[in-house]
């Protein structure tokens, strides 16, 4: 069978992750959506994404095929469930799409002729950028059973202090010296080629990608998520680091998500608790506003390729663009658009023949390519949302 992941409903909702991503490549738990789909259906899957993302994320339609909503985590029954659609079934959940199965010649599908199947069982699903951080606790546990099942830990080295060895596994040449690992809270999962350097604590649910880096002395809480080739240091509780970016230095990062290539500069902090307690409001792309969260704790949500200089202090609840260079003095504004240059002192439009030219220098560092596909899918960004990178 032919399995297509599809955006769905709550892609807008998701940005400003999903601005350079399809939804099936948010990173929650151990594993991207569209990585634990493939661990659990045994095959590789394609996308249905926004037409400036299909380049790079293109669809492989065959004659039959079973589309997925990317926000819905798998678990078994589910994905029993989808793996048992017929030819013209479609399966529910809470009024949601969750799949369907079609023909490759269909060339709209209309629900109202499709057998209606009610999924009735528990699921998690990814609606709201913060969900990644508040539901990364759920996701890491199903991941690290997924992924350890019927395998075995490399040994934990001598040096290392330890609590609850059955909850901790380590890949192929990790390196961790004179750390202490407490996995009685939740699992803890260091990956291929990474490392946790001297003096570190990690308290689970933890999860160390591969070829990443914890840095000297460093204090992490769970639930938190540092994908691979990453850099982290200080302080960092409930939160989730796509891959490829730094927190490399002292400084607090809680209740937070940052996606690819981005960088934290050495002293910076962001608030997760309002002073007065209240409940947090954050950026909405999709209404254009500031809506209620339900959370008492919620931090920073920093897109793809945007960096804070030191000594940055991010308020309750923050939000940060594409591609934005955020410095200065006082607290920038808890909204900070797309290709935004500046601070609380002021900001100016990020020219995008600069930020690619910084992007590229950005990623040679760590041996990959700024592709052309990823230069047309910034360049789109940053005309589609102009109007918003004004001081």
């Amino acid at each position: 069978m032919n399995y297509i992941l599809f955006d769905g409903a709550y892609r807008d909702a998701l940005l400003p992750f999903t601005f350079t991503r399809p939804v099936a490549d948010i990173r929650v738990g151990i594993l991207t959506i569209r990585e634990k789909w493939e661990y659990h259906l045994g095959c590789t899957t394609s996308t249905v994404t926004e037409d400036y993302l299909a380049e790079k994320y293109p669809m492989v339609e065959m004659e039959e095929n079973v589309f997925i909503n990317s926000s819905y985590l798998p678990n078994e029954n589910l994905v029993e469930s989808i793996k048992n659609l017929q030819p013209n079934q479609a399966l529910f959940h809470d009024d949601e799409i969750v799949a369907f199965y079609a023909y490759e010649n269909q060339e709209e599908v209309d629900f109202d002729t499709y057998e209606q199947i009610l999924f009735e069982q528990e699921c998690t699903v990814i609606c709201k950028p913060y969900d990644i951080f508040g539901k990364n606790d759920i996701a890491l546990r199903a991941d690290f059973d997924l992924i350890t099942e019927g395998r075995d830990s490399e040994p934990i080295p001598d040096t290392v202090q330890y609590l609850s060895k059955e909850n901790i596994f380590i890949e192929e040449g990790a390196v961790l010296n004179f750390v202490i690992l407490n996995a009685l809270s939740g699992p803890i999962y260091i990956g291929k080629n990474a490392e946790v350097m001297e003096g570190s604590v990690i308290r689970g649910p933890f999860a160390l990608g591969e070829e990443s880096q914890v840095k000297l002395g460093a204090k992490i809480y769970g639930a938190t998520t540092i994908g691979p080739h990453c850099r982290v240091g200080g302080e960092v509780n409930n939160s989730v680091l796509f891959g490829y970016s730094n927190k490399g230095h002292d400084g607090f990062l809680g209740n937070s998500v940052l996606g690819e290539w981005c960088n934290i500069g050495a002293d910076s902090n962001n608030s997760n608790l309002k002073n007065n307690y209240d409940e947090v409001k954050l950026w909405s792309y999709e209404s254009d506003s500031f809506e209620k969260t339900g959370l008492q704790f919620c931090g920073l949500m920093m897109a793809d390729h945007s960096k804070c200089g030191i000594n940055t202090m991010f308020n309750t609840g923050t939000v940060v663009g594409v591609s934005a260079n955020v410095f200065g003095a006082g607290f920038p504004r808890n909204y900070i658009p797309n290709f935004t240059w500046g601070g609380p002192q002021g900001t100016q439009s990020y020219m995008i023949n600069k930020a690619l030219q910084t992007a590229e220098i950005v990623m040679k560092r760590r041996h990959q390519e700024l592709t052309q596909d990823d230069k047309d899918i910034l360049t789109h960004i940053y005309n589609e949302t102009t109007e918003w990178q004004k001081s």
